[in-house]
């Protein structure tokens, strides 16, 4: 196990793709990195060991799975700010055994008011830069935890965030792949004023194994305990948000943060082979997941198996269809008229399926679902009430935009760059809009029971690896470890939200693990190989074993994190 471990992290920090196997070539029998783990009472399942036991603490003093989540993420943002924090936005999907039913929760800002299209094209801007003041839209992470907290939670929120509180201010000891990920960041972000006082107060980035203290963090965290969700939105935190942005020539204000609210959404779902998967409706692409499940549902995968070429070419053509509607599509439903039930319907996605053919695809365009009524982190949690939690939280491209209000420990979110600059487009730019988002939580059902509390984290991986990560288990029978530690598929190049078009096909990668013989199929249908830098997701899930009454975890193996339970 440890000279596996050694193995990835040795092949990430040289920036190669790597992964463990999922088949054992001498066996033939699936492999998996650890055993899944079983519990009876509660379980969770974090990116971070830390917040994983943090978790479990909260769990063990009568909290809630929601309360276990909220934890977790406010310990999340502090030892593994290169994914998430309070300057990023929030989804969740909660399964409450009260009323037997899901609910869905998007706490995603929007953009600033006084930043209208014209600021772009007098700056002769064709896309919104990733970094700097110009992409920060309203932080939407804590009205998040506390809607959530408010409707679910048991634990006062003091309690819950005093764990973090605590480590924030005591310090930590910083995991091997957040190091890494931490010195990355400092060529990028390093120069916007606040970023290195705030991470690097001896000059340099923490090391793999240094305490690392954030006081500032602990001071935010400590006016939300004692004042509420109103200290970030209308009190000390958003005046010195306010008064910081102004300085930097930015457009969001006080106001923007005042106006914000959340929203509840009913999630959205389709039944794959039994299963029913569900997934939260736009401005996130989450129904891309979907849409590539209905595509793949006429195809006996089991048949083609899961190394081989066939499998990983239908795959990939399907998600190539389905981001073409997401390219068109995904947007902010308060702006535009989103298609969805059409864009996930039995008819339309038999249409799209019908497409895919021999050979790969190099242009594709969206469909017509009108036809048809019909870096991050993630986390996961469950209670001894049979509650689950899916959920996640992200800064975007990894630690945001380098924006870091003095004092408070945290670096506001560059989602905005996730907006169009082409006028009349749906995900077009427009002034108190949410970006179309990449950040998706995920569960599925049996026969109207909970069964699965998963995601994937990693930008436009997400929804590909949604529907591997079913596939895996419904298919090709992989237990929950297993699932996560295969080999996964990932396609780029993709038309995009933000205007690109796909004219070449894009590019197919595929981790180790799966045979050479594959690439050399895939290449004579016409798809274009290469190694990606790694970006393949992190996987955290919790399935409920109805038989026998008992939480199962697993966590990423391409990750620090850790599933535990009790």
């Amino acid at each position: 196990m440890a000279r596996t471990r050694q193995l990835i992290l040795t092949a990430l920090f040289a920036g190669l793709s790597f992964t463990t196997q999922a088949f054992d070539r001498v066996s033939g029998q699936p492999f998996a990195s650890r055993s899944p783990v079983y519990a009876q009472n509660g379980m969770a399942a974090t990116s971070q060991p830390l917040a994983t036991q943090v978790a479990l603490d909260i769990l063990k003093q009568g909290g809630s799975a929601v309360d276990a989540a909220i934890a977790a993420n406010a310990v999340l943002g502090l030892v593994e700010p290169t994914g998430c924090g309070i300057g990023g936005d929030l989804f969740a999907i909660v399964w409450d055994s009260k009323d037997q039913r899901l609910h869905g929760l998007n706490a995603s800002g929007r953009s600033p008011q006084s930043l209208t299209m014209e600021v772009f094209q007098q700056q002769g801007l064709d896309s919104i830069p990733p970094y700097g003041p110009l992409p920060v839209s309203v932080p939407g992470a804590v009205d998040g935890w506390f809607e959530l907290h408010q409707r679910f939670g048991k634990l006062p929120m003091a309690t819950l965030l005093a764990p973090a509180i605590g480590y924030a201010e005591q310090g930590f000891p910083v995991s091997d792949l957040i190091a890494y990920y931490l010195d990355r960041s400092v060529s990028r972000l390093g120069q916007y004023p606040g970023f290195k006082e705030t991470f690097m107060p001896d000059g340099q980035m923490p090391k793999t194994g240094e305490i690392f203290k954030n006081p500032g963090l602990a001071y935010s965290y400590r006016l939300l305990a004692e004042q509420g969700r109103d200290a970030f939105y209308r009190g000390e935190i958003a005046e010195r948000i306010d008064q910081y942005m102004a300085e930097q020539g930015g457009y969001l204000t006080k106001a923007d943060l005042a106006a914000h609210t959340s929203e509840w959404v009913d999630p959205v779902s389709v039944n794959y082979r039994g299963v029913d998967v569900w997934e939260l409706p736009p401005p996130g692409q989450g129904i891309a997941a979907l849409q590539i499940l209905k595509m793949l549902e006429g195809y006996d995968l089991a048949a083609m198996g899961r190394e081989s070429s066939e499998y990983v070419h239908t795959f990939v053509e399907a998600k190539k269809l389905a981001f073409e509607d997401r390219a068109r599509y995904y947007a902010d439903p308060d702006f535009v008229e989103v298609p969805v039930a059409g864009l996930i319907s039995d008819e339309y996605s038999k249409e799209r399926a019908a497409l895919i053919g021999p050979k790969a695809a190099k242009r594709l365009d969206a469909g017509n679902p009108a036809l048809y009524h019909g870096d991050t982190i993630y986390l996961t949690t469950a209670d001894s009430d049979g509650n689950m939690v899916s959920l996640i939280q992200s800064n975007y491209r990894g630690m945001g935009s380098g924006m870091t209000p003095p004092g408070l420990g945290f670096v506001l979110q560059d989602r905005g760059e996730l907006f169009s600059l082409t006028p009349g487009e749906a995900n077009s730019y427009a002034p108190g809009k949410r970006p179309f988002h990449t950040i998706i939580p995920a569960f599925a059902t049996k026969d109207g029971k909970p069964w699965l509390s998963f995601g994937v984290m990693g930008g436009a991986t997400q929804p590909q690896a949604h529907a591997q990560i079913i596939i895996n288990l419904v298919d090709f029978g992989l237990n929950l470890q297993e699932t996560g530690d295969a080999p996964r598929i990932l396609h780029t190049g993709s038309s995009q939200p933000t205007g690109e078009q796909m004219t070449d096909g894009g590019v197919v990668s595929l981790e180790s693990g799966l045979p050479y013989l594959i690439r050399r199929q895939l290449m004579a249908r016409g798809h274009t190989l290469q190694d990606s830098l790694g970006a393949y997701g992190g996987y955290q899930a919790i399935l409920w074993d109805e038989a026998n009454q008992t939480y199962i975890g697993a966590s990423e193996s391409r990750k620090d994190g850790m599933a535990a339970g009790y």
